[in-house]
């Protein structure tokens, strides 16, 4: 573990001791001891099912990777030729009666797809998007008490195919995790930390918080936010007074001061905590803790990219989501080993290739120093091909919630700095509806998150025309998918566009357009990791990577690393085949 792992660990030790006494809420793990079988059963959602022949599981668990590649397969080649089809998962578990006056919580990172949750045979709801995070609140359909079981059940169905372009896995492939609060506490993703003024001698720390009462009776309540500094101090602290209604929700403001602010950068990583206390008289009645950064990003149409002041090409790789040999359920450690190896080559930022990650992958990104591109889609309503049956069915009527729900969870790491709502989008955007589409996502983004500009990567159809038709000046930052040349011209007859290389070839005539043209921001090459899917039967694999699908440097890993890298190398092939770096 490294020297921040552990401090970040004590720290969050530290906190728990300091408010377990009092706190009210609890965010307990839900990845072990589930039930799973891998075949369609039409009662397996009532409480009283008897699931013990299932097999005994933990998740995340994506069941799509344990089963032998096929070309008979129904996901085909953009899927990887794996095995799909419909999973239920079952857990059960008890509650002390002591815990009755709380409020439950059930929240999944991501299921793999199509997903419906019941608790005691009620049914909660269904999220279409695997890789959206998404909570049901529990409390009303649960029992209490040592000798009454509570049962869960998921169904997942990724049986629809093929449904993406790209390795997607199947079932409950990220953490589950049940929330207990008081009848008064902070909403889900309810404290939204941003630093709207930045010195050396100090920063203005603002949060905005949403409180939920949902009790019978008024409550008059006081806010405590607290600030603690990278090495475990309390910097600064604010209470306010507020009286919140029956079934209420309010949103509160509070600003608080930093002296001698560390600022977060790519080479020193410093993160803060804000930790907003809710008290009732003497009594904590809930407590939310969120890390976040002190730095000024900006995206200028003559410098580029601009972090805390200072100009930073964006040296950028694309990433889907499987970790190989892991499918789509990726331990933690193997994304922290292939994000330094990229680091090691010169990398510096990541685009979401095309969907919403799991939010512990961004806390690592946090750490050890990326700028992130957070995307959104891949698809709207037109399909990318005929046989598409992914997103583009569930886009009219998800859309919004699904955008919402990511934008809240991420909107406080400090290494996310722009967000992108499509990637080749082949609705048209050359009349009014396709304008109407991205204004619409792009005004939702604004609306929760104001700090960060939203683009989108441009290719085709017909995308030249986006530049005359007035679609580019709607856009925060102009985003283009390969034809580098494009970008150069564009800023040519429009200099004041701001432009990013949203997906790139990895030849050097790619990098030539951004490395002599200060105003483009960045690139991000397809891609920094081979990655499963896109590859024609018995190939499995898509070998773009500057990563193998193992996490080892490839030849052109390399060469990136002798553009990229501030550190003279040379890198050599022997004539065997081996290769060596130095």
């Amino acid at each position: 573990m490294n020297n921040f792992n552990k401090n970040y660990t004590f720290l969050i030790i530290c906190i728990c001791f300091i408010f377990s006494a009092n706190a009210q809420r609890t965010i307990t793990s839900f990845d072990t001891d589930w039930k799973f079988i891998k075949q369609d059963i039409a009662q397996a959602s009532a409480a009283n099912f008897n699931d013990k022949s299932w097999r005994s599981l933990n998740v995340p668990h994506d069941w799509s990777i344990e089963y032998p590649f096929n070309r008979a397969n129904t996901s085909g080649r953009g899927g990887g030729y794996v095995e799909t089809g419909i999973g239920w998962y079952r857990k059960s578990f008890v509650l002390n009666t002591t815990e009755s006056s709380q409020q439950f919580f059930i929240e999944f990172d991501g299921v793999m797809m199509n997903s419906d949750v019941w608790i005691n045979g009620y049914h909660l709801g269904k999220r279409p998007y695997g890789y959206i995070s998404f909570q049901y609140e529990l409390t009303k359909h649960l029992n209490f008490g040592k000798d009454k079981t509570n049962v869960l059940a998921v169904r997942a169905d990724n049986s629809l195919q093929p449904a993406s372009r790209w390795y997607t896995g199947s079932g409950i492939y990220r953490h589950v995790k049940l929330i207990s609060t008081g009848t008064t506490h902070i909403d889900k993703w309810g404290v939204f930390v941003t630093t709207p003024n930045i010195s050396t001698d100090k920063a203005t720390v603002h949060t905005q918080i949403q409180v939920l009462n949902q009790s019978t009776a008024s409550n008059n309540i006081v806010i405590e936010t607290s600030i603690i500094a990278p090495n475990g101090s309390v910097v600064s602290n604010n209470q306010l007074k507020l009286s919140i209604a029956a079934a209420q929700q309010k949103i509160v403001d509070q600003d608080l001061s930093v002296t001698q602010p560390q600022l977060w950068s790519l080479e020193k990583t410093n993160q803060y905590t804000a930790i907003v206390t809710v008290k009732a008289g003497n009594k904590i009645i809930d407590t939310y803790k969120t890390i976040f950064g002190i730095r000024t990003i900006q995206f200028d149409a003559e410098k580029g990219f601009l972090l805390n002041g200072n100009a930073v090409k964006i040296k950028g790789v694309c990433l889907h989501h499987d970790g190989g040999a892991f499918g789509s359920a990726v331990p933690l450690g193997v994304w922290e080993k292939r994000i330094l190896a990229l680091k090691e080559l010169g990398v510096n930022g990541i685009r979401t290739s095309h969907n919403p990650v799991a939010p512990e992958f961004l806390s690592l990104c946090d750490q050890l120093g990326m700028l992130v591109m957070n995307e959104t889609f891949d698809t709207w309503n037109a399909k990318k091909s005929s046989a598409d049956k992914g997103y583009n069915l569930y886009f009219t009527d998800w859309w919004e919630r699904d955008t919402r729900d990511q934008v809240l969870r991420d909107r406080n790491h400090p290494s996310v700095v722009i967000y992108s709502i499509g990637n080749e989008i082949h609705d048209n955007l050359n009349d009014s509806t396709g304008f109407r589409k991205y204004k619409m996502q792009q005004d939702l983004v604004h609306s929760l998150d104001s700090t960060r500009p939203v683009t989108m990567a441009l290719f085709r159809p017909g995308i030249s025309r986006v530049y005359e038709n007035g679609f580019a000046e709607t856009m925060d930052i102009v985003g283009q998918n390969y034809r580098e040349n494009e970008l150069v011209a564009l800023h040519e007859k429009k200099p004041t566009l701001k432009q990013i290389g949203t997906e790139n070839r990895t030849e050097q005539a790619a990098w030539i357009p951004f490395r002599d043209n200060p105003y483009i921001a960045g690139q991000f090459l397809w891609t920094g990791i081979d990655y499963i899917g896109e590859s024609d039967w018995p190939a499995v694999v898509h070998g773009s990577g500057l990563l193998d699908r193992t996490g080892f440097a490839r030849h052109l890993g390399y060469q990136r690393k002798s553009w990229w890298s501030n550190e003279p190398m040379v890198y050599t092939i022997r004539k065997e085949g081996n290769a060596g770096a130095g």
